[in-house]
This record gives C-alpha cells, structure tokens and sequence, in this order.
C-alpha cells in the first residue's frame, strides 16, 4: 500500500506570521499595521535572519496539519513519540478489521520465499481476527490483540514549526527506519510547496548544519556533502 501525506491545514502567510510576531516585539504599532507595511521580501529577510540566530520563538506561531494514509502502526508509535503535536488516529476499537491492509518492508517484499510467508502470517491472523469477532462474538477492542504491526492504518498530526525543525532533524536522516524517514521527507516536501523560506534549512543536520551527531553510528554521507560543497565552491572554505 503506498504512504499518502496531505498538507490539509496551514497557518495562512505563515512566513510572514512569523515576522510579523518578530516585529512585534519592538514596535509600538499593532499587529495589523505591521501587516499592512510588511512585504514579502522583508519577512522572507526577516524569518532568515531569526533562524540564522536561533530565535525560534516565534516559528511556534505557524502550525501545520497532515492527513497520513497507508502507514503502519510501527510508525506511528515512533510518531507519537513527538510529543509537541496533536495527534487523531483511526481506532481498532470502534473501526473493525474485517479485511485490514498491511504495509511490507521492502527487505521483505524483495526476497520472494520471505514475502510468501509475510503474506500467509498475515491472512492467517485475519481469519483469526475474523473467526473471534464473528464466531465468538469478541469485541473488537479485545480482537484487535492478534492484529499485527505492520497493520495500516490513518492519522492525522498538527506540529508548530519549530517542532516540526526537530521532527525532521531526527526523522530526515538515514539513521531514522525506512518508514518513518519516508513519511519525514514527504511532509518536508509539502511544508516547502507552501513556506519555502522557513524549511529551506530544515532537514538532516548533515545538509541543514554541516555536522553529524550519530558518532560510531554515522552513515558516513556527511564526508560526502562536505566534499561536495568544497567542490562547488573550488576547495575554499
């Protein structure tokens, strides 16, 4: 089943939102004024100057909400882990799974003796699932016990900006699971559509910072953006 994420929810004119809560700070007009004289060029100037400092404050001004389709419950008990958003997800206890779709690891789609197995787990436990709440009269909240992980399922998630910053730092990089990381880049690439300023540095430290904070653990691709970048830039620093 392919992942599906939506941009369905956004703080409108969100980088000037941003300025605008900046500028607020130290000016003796109101905000409404503020907006009235403020121009995109200067609120794109000013939101750059504010993360270059770190004065993230005022990124928390601007939410933004995904619709998510065709996820497994593994990434969605990492996602939850985030935990300044909001989160709705479908549940197992009043919505049954008389016929549930399952997400495959590509590892396991890639090794046909392993996927035939994958599949029969899979259709067993749904006829066990099926067999409890039909013959038995089970609940569905006591059925959905025998459910597995890699069940699919829906959610919908609002984060501020500055926690979604954090969100991609961590889920963006090649030491995050493969799933996790696809959903992470596929929100990236909505949040830039509509607020290409205030992401244009979001992402993995490697590409957003220059540095790697995995140690031992490093996937080893910052030695070879920082080699890329000297090349760009003719071996000068």
């Amino acid at each position: 089943m392919t992942m599906q994420v939506k941009l369905i929810r956004y703080t409108p004119e969100p980088e000037k939102t941003v300025a605008m809560s900046a500028r607020l700070c130290y000016s003796p007009i109101g905000a409404a004024q503020l907006e009235e004289k403020m121009t995109d060029e200067q609120a794109a100037k000013l939101v750059r100057k504010l993360i270059s400092m770190g004065h993230l404050s005022t990124v928390e001004h601007v939410t933004f909400t995904f619709a998510i389709e065709g996820v497994s419950r593994v990434l969605t008990h990492q996602l939850v882990r985030h935990r300044i958003a909001s989160y709705s997800q479908q549940s197992q206890r009043y919505v049954k799974e008389h016929n549930f779709e399952t997400i495959m690891p590509p590892t396991i789609a890639a090794k046909p003796e392993a996927q035939a197995k994958f599949i029969k787990a899979m259709q067993d436990l749904q006829a066990l699932y099926n067999d409890l709440t039909e013959n038995y009269q089970i609940p569905a909240e006591d059925a959905r016990y025998v459910l597995p992980n890699a069940t699919e399922t829906k959610i919908m998630c609002t984060f501020n900006v500055r926690s979604l910053y954090n969100f991609f730092s961590l889920r963006c990089c090649m030491r995050a699971q493969w799933e996790i990381r696809e959903l992470a880049w596929k929100m990236l690439a909505e949040c830039k559509k509509v607020a290409p300023v205030l992401f244009e540095k979001a992402g993995p430290p490697c590409e957003s910072e220059g540095v790697c904070r995995e140690g031992a653990m490093s996937c080893g691709r910052l030695a070879k953006i920082l080699a890329a970048r000297q090349k760009q830039t003719g071996g000068t620093k």
